[in-house]
């Protein structure tokens, strides 16, 4: 039974170390409330959200047309499974085919179950279109990928932390180094490549954007070799880096495209595999499914976050307020021993701490952050990643670029 009286966030922290998984290691600030930018803990202070629940909050922090639609359709039908049809599941495909220019859909519920299922998809393809001999198959994917920590996905990682002790790995998987245009020709020269994986920006690794023309001239590489080119989105679409798709900054439709996180708002688990039929008719009833997946909570909440995506112009918002968060951090570096440099597109930025990947330094600037009312958190050790929502106006930018440059300069003290 549950115990029904207030809490503090040290009882809130010190209950969840003892009854969950120590799975992670969240920054000591427990949430209650969220609102567009900003969050609020269980003592009622406020706080800049920058990291947007690793961007699945784009649209902003219990956005009410998001809400609304998921309320709506909560009371009505909730879950059918895909054993009969529903009112919501159609309309939905018909939507979001259209809203990025795909022939079909497969609708799943997380990130990692997407990156699966198009794992699935290129490999039946391979089998089936390609004439690659069965079990034979190999996807290319990048050294510092993070899509995912299922086992087949871990199998892929170089992170020992994602990976070791969980073997025996999943083969099938060729990595090189990310950025490396070089590397993946002669990847390519294998007799039974099928696919390559990739992260149009590598969020986790540190928010590594590549040098430009690299995802148009990987897409060709592709086309040469007949391998299908998988854009992994679930982090850098829906409008985060300033266009709806990481992508399009370089006007490259993928062969297969994942989505998830900001696909929903962060109200409800929503994923989506797009391909054109010459790539999703391999798969026939039976050989892939989720109970959740397309029900018509997820659908009518998905509806709902991509229109709100184009009604509030978001990825506009987040070009013009990335190019003025850049350009703030690039002149407090001019100011500061401490940060090296500020990298990113739109509004998924990172700045690199001028301290070894071992330091606690990173995480000691996040904790002095929280005590100044921004929520960030390092990834890589020195590296913190900034992620707005996207709903951020220029003003309440400006008033969080003043709270890190005013952190990163007393930490210096």
């Amino acid at each position: 039974m549950i115990e029904n009286k207030t809490r503090t966030s040290e009882d809130l922290i010190r209950l969840e170390g003892k009854h969950g998984a120590h799975n992670y290691h969240p920054l000591p600030v427990v949430l209650a409330k969220g609102d567009g930018v900003h969050v609020w803990d269980v003592e009622g202070k406020q706080y800049y959200d920058f990291l947007s629940a690793y961007s699945a909050v784009n649209q902003g922090h219990c956005h009410p047309a998001i809400v609304g639609a998921m309320t709506h359709q909560a009371q009505t039908l909730t879950l059918t499974s895909r054993a009969f049809y529903n009112d919501v599941l159609g309309p939905y495909e018909k939507f979001i085919t259209e809203y990025f220019g795909f022939d079909k859909v497969l609708p799943m519920n997380t990130g990692a179950e997407a990156v699966e299922t198009a794992i699935k998809i290129c490999r039946k393809w391979a089998y089936e279109k390609k004439g690659i001999d069965e079990n034979k198959a190999q996807i290319i994917v990048c050294d510092n990928n993070f899509h995912g920590r299922t086992t087949t996905i871990v199998s892929f990682s170089n992170d020992p932390v994602a990976n070791k002790n969980f073997g025996p790995y999943t083969p099938g998987f060729i990595r090189i180094p990310y950025n490396d245009l070089n590397e993946l020709e002669r990847a390519m020269q294998g007799e039974n490549i099928a696919g390559f994986l990739v992260e149009p920006i590598q969020g986790e690794a540190g928010v590594m954007v590549p040098d430009d023309g690299y995802l148009r001239k990987a897409k060709e590489i592709c086309e040469k070799n007949n391998v299908l080119f998988i854009a992994d989105e679930v982090q850098t679409g829906i409008a985060r880096t300033g266009k709806m798709l990481a992508v399009d900054h370089e006007d490259v439709k993928p062969d297969v495209l994942i989505l998830g996180k900001a696909i929903s708002g962060g109200v409800y688990p929503v994923s989506a595999v797009l391909a054109d039929d010459r790539v999703m008719e391999v798969i026939k009833p039976g050989q892939h499914g989720s109970t959740f997946g397309g029900n018509p909570v997820g659908a009518k909440v998905a509806i709902a976050a991509l229109t709100v995506v184009k009604d509030e112009k978001l990825a506009e918002n987040a070009q013009r307020l990335g190019e003025v968060f850049r350009d703030r951090m690039n002149k407090m570096i001019e100011k500061s021993d401490l940060v090296k440099l500020v990298r990113g597109k739109g509004l998924l930025n990172a700045i690199v701490i001028n301290d070894d990947e071992e330091s606690s330094t990173a995480w000691d600037i996040c904790i002095k952050l929280r005590d100044n009312g921004l929520l960030a958190k390092p990834t890589h050790g020195n590296i913190i990643r900034f992620a707005p929502p996207l709903v951020m106006t220029e003003e309440q930018l400006h008033d969080c670029c003043d709270i890190i440059e005013k952190t990163i300069l007393e930490f210096e003290k």
